[in-house]
């Protein structure tokens, strides 16, 4: 399986000539979904959605079950809940988790759901939440306001998966990705960074 990074939380899977988007935000790439067949959306928050881009796109879209997006008619939309197992793009997809990371205090979070592709790769969105399974490959959350460096190392570590991406990464300057890969990579076997295009 073929795994580009674009810019923040947006990965592109590809596999015998079939693709699968997992989170194409107002942030990434337009280029992350030429030629897709489906794109999972982990929850609402627009730097892991752009709906209009996926308007014009017509091809399958995975959202949480009471996921709040604007102009939804406009998208083939099926709805996941947590722990539904479903295919996309040829890909065997299982959803996990149910919500956002707590941002602060009682503020009002969202559902958000993590995906686990072909038993392999997990993509989290929003949350640290377990994949309840081992994984192959994990992306993992680098930087948020929900997120303390430390907390994601023990997810990473936790985890125990065998190669380790970088998501969720573009409010960070060049200083502040340095210090954050410079952690990861003394604590977390595995882990590498991907910039924006590139693929492995």
């Amino acid at each position: 399986m073929r795994t580009t990074k674009y810019t923040h939380s947006c990965v592109r899977l590809e596999l015998d000539g079939a693709v699968l988007v997992i989170d194409p935000g107002t942030w990434s790439e337009p280029r992350a979904l030429a030629g897709a067949d489906a794109v999972l959306v982990s929850h609402e928050h627009t730097d892991h959605v752009d709906v209009l881009r996926l308007a014009g796109l017509g091809v399958p879209v995975f959202v949480p079950e009471g996921a709040v997006l604007p102009d939804l008619a406009r998208l083939p939309v099926t709805r996941v809940r947590p722990g539904q197992r479903f295919t996309a793009a040829g890909f065997e997809v299982t959803a996990v988790g149910g919500r956002h990371a707590t941002i602060h205090g009682d503020q009002p979070d969202c559902v958000n759901l993590g995906y686990l592709v072909d038993d392999a790769v997990y993509h989290p969105g929003d949350s640290l939440h377990l994949p309840g399974r081992p994984v192959r490959t994990l992306l993992v959350p680098a930087q948020a306001s929900w997120l303390k460096l430390t907390e994601a190392i023990d997810f990473a570590t936790a985890v125990g998966a065998t190669e380790v991406f970088p998501i969720h990464d573009a409010q960070l300057n060049d200083r502040g990705l340095a210090s954050v890969n410079g952690w990861f990579t003394e604590t977390v076997p595995g882990y590498r960074y991907l910039a924006p295009g590139e693929t492995t």
